[in-house]
């Protein structure tokens, strides 16, 4: 099961490199991994970094940007939380789905890859008896492709 998730998350992250991005969120202790989210439709992975092997909650969301603006990206998606390492003990690998809506703005102009994102994300467990309001507030950096020489 772990390397199933290794290599889910390395076919994300290598099928979009040259136009990736990366976010951390240091509140949450969240990284994520992301398609190029300039598109219209894009996936984000996120995984927990203050967590031990134990716990490995990571979560993927496909996203849809709703407004796209020069400076601006307001998006929402749905998000699948799931954890590789409960089937080790047993347990469910699903923990839960949530709602991402969000904003990713570009402060600096001169640094245009630059980018704050915040978040709001209702996050129920996979039973629905249980869930919290989550929100996000961190930093992403959208990779662009190298332009090649003519």
């Amino acid at each position: 099961m772990r390397n199933l998730f290794i290599a889910l998350l390395l076919s994300v992250s290598a099928s979009a490199f040259g136009q990736a991005s990366v976010a951390y969120y240091p509140f949450n202790n969240l990284v994520t991994v992301s398609t190029n989210a300039d598109r219209l439709f894009w996936a984000d992975a996120r995984v927990q970094t203050n967590t031990v092997f134990a716990s490995l909650s990571t979560t993927l969301c496909p996203m849809v940007n709703i407004v796209r603006k020069q400076q601006v990206n307001y998006y929402t998606g749905l998000g699948v939380r799931f954890n590789p390492l409960n089937g080790l003990d047993n347990r469910d690998v699903l923990e839960g789905y949530s709602l991402q809506v969000g904003v990713r703005v570009k402060p600096i102009p001169f640094v245009p890859n630059l980018r704050v994102a915040f978040e709001i994300a209702p996050y129920a467990r996979k039973d629905f008896k249980l869930g919290s309001m989550q929100s996000f507030l961190g930093i992403a950096y959208q990779f662009s492709k190298k332009k090649q020489p003519l």
